[in-house]
């Protein structure tokens, strides 16, 4: 190499160099990027590719709600509903009192002289292990975790700066959530936090036979009136953003996540406002963050500037924008109850299985006891789940969308709220994702007569070798004119859910 070249060379090197030095320089000096109006967040936002690639994380639901532990996690609200309500959202009326009325009349007397603040001294989370949960989840697979930072009864489970109701202050005396972030953290797990405040201005019935129109408690309860339908105020939506940023300033959580309310018309102006400043945040701090939301109500952030959240349910096909459902172990809660209900771990399994086919992510929600312990039924099921993932991991995790998501009879319920009229899968239906140039086609069930064929490979995709993710054993296997099909080995690896590798 002659020296006009060489020093060509270095001469490019430093200029590179130099470049990049000045690029952070510029972003160093000029955090704030994003402009709190949706055409500056549409210009410079793009969906972080490290959340696509996780798939999986835990959702915590825990509070003071868990001390009754009756009910879900609905119990502040619902335990002062003592004649018409409504419903969750607003709609809709029952006659009658709730049974979480019914329930704490019988337990702990009026309402007047016990009322929901009285839980909080009685969760003490005593057995509280940060170390053994996060030590959990890895084993279970999550690659993230999103704690709820705050529910709608307002009690805050960290140690804040805007509310006196808080974990570090009262009840367990500890904060919860940083202790969380930093042993999550600290086991190599992504962390977020969940923000559910916003609905507090209308969660608690307040009747004057309650302890909720009490003065020294609208800090907790909210200082709306007695009207459930009476709109929020300026006020009220203040706090909430004051509070919002001491979490995301305080935490610097990866993950950002929101229930409804906030993409309710009341909310409107203050949602570009959150998104502009969460994101030169992320700036500020050197990460891409991901913030989400259920776009419940209206289309609350533009597509393609936050990543959309579905709660209890699916989408019918492959979004090409990355999206996440977010549901509960239980069937009925997401607070540990007395009554909890969990899902099987194949049910689980096949629902991480077909969101990620369609480009989605699951966020699995545990519900833990007010001592801080995490039921055994629950972490049994995140153990098999682990399990399965441990051997077909490497067709869940940093994989892409296929042409198709699958095949197959089953259908699933889409939208919010659908999945409790899914069917089961059956041993015909199969879902599809690559990496690498392969292809993994993922049984749901153990096929009738040990033999499968997956009409959806062409000929045209030259597949060149088939194995199965857990077996050492040769498969037979064949182009037809019908598909590929494969014979499946004579022992079967597992209980459910059954990964063919089409090697290419």
């Amino acid at each position: 190499m002659s020296r006009k070249l060489s020093a060509l060379i270095l001469f490019a090197i430093v200029v590179l160099v130099s470049c990049k030095t000045e690029e952070k320089k510029a972003v160093a000096e000029n955090k704030e990027v994003y402009e709190a109006n949706w055409e500056s967040i549409k210009k410079h936002y793009k969906d972080p590719e490290w959340f696509n690639q996780k798939k999986f994380g835990i959702f915590i639901h825990w509070g003071a709600y868990a001390v009754p532990a009756y009910g879900s996690e609905w119990y502040p609200r619902n335990m002062y509903m003592d004649s018409a309500r409504y419903t969750a959202q607003l709609k809709h009326q029952a006659d009658g009192p709730s049974r979480e009325f019914l329930f704490h009349q019988k337990n702990f007397g009026d309402h007047k002289k016990f009322g929901y603040k009285d839980f909080i001294p009685m969760f003490k989370a005593e057995k509280f292990q940060p170390a053994e949960w996060i030590s959990l989840f890895k084993k279970a697979g999550a690659k993230y975790v999103v704690p709820v930072a705050d529910h709608h009864d307002g009690f805050a489970m960290y140690k804040s700066n805007t509310t006196r109701w808080n974990s570090f202050d009262m009840g367990p005396k500890r904060d919860v959530l940083g202790e969380l972030m930093k042993e999550g953290r600290k086991q190599g797990l992504i962390m977020g936090a969940s923000s559910h405040f916003a609905f507090n201005w209308s969660f608690y019935n307040k009747k004057d036979h309650f302890d909720t129109t009490d003065p020294a408690y609208a800090d907790l309860y909210s200082s709306k009136g007695k009207n459930l339908r009476e709109p929020v105020s300026e006020a009220f939506k203040k706090r909430w953003w004051l509070r919002t940023k001491d979490l995301i300033d305080n935490y610097q959580p990866d993950i950002l996540w929101f229930d409804f309310m906030l993409d309710t018309p009341e909310f409107r102006e203050y949602r570009p406002k959150l998104a502009a400043y969460y994101y030169n945040k992320g700036l500020e701090w050197g990460k891409e963050v991901v913030l989400q939301d259920k776009n419940f109500y209206e289309q609350a952030f533009p597509e393609g500037t936050v990543i959309y959240d579905l709660e209890r349910g699916k989408l019918p096909d492959i979004r090409k924008l990355p999206w996440q459902t977010d549901t509960s172990i239980g069937k009925n809660s997401w607070s540990h109850v007395t009554n909890w209900k969990s899902k099987t771990a194949n049910s689980l399994v096949d629902d991480l299985i077909d969101i990620v086919s369609k480009n989605g992510n699951l966020l699995l929600n545990v519900g833990p006891k007010a001592d801080g312990t995490i039921p055994e039924d629950q972490e049994k099921i995140l153990l098999q789940i682990g399990a399965w993932l441990d051997v077909n991991g490497e067709a869940i995790y940093d994989t892409k969308y296929w042409r198709t998501f699958g095949e197959g009879p089953t259908e699933v319920g889409t939208g919010h709220h659908s999945e409790g009229g899914n069917k089961a899968f059956t041993g015909q239906d199969m879902r599809f994702t690559q990496k690498d140039g392969n292809i993994y086609a993922i049984l749901m069930e153990w096929p009738e007569n040990n033999k499968v064929t997956i009409s959806s490979i062409k000929a045209s995709d030259n597949i060149k070798n088939v194995t199965m993710l857990g077996s050492d054993e040769k498969l037979t296997w064949k182009q037809t004119d019908k598909g590929l099909t494969v014979q499946m080995p004579k022992v079967k690896k597992g209980d459910f859910a059954f990964t063919l590798k089409l090697i290419k």
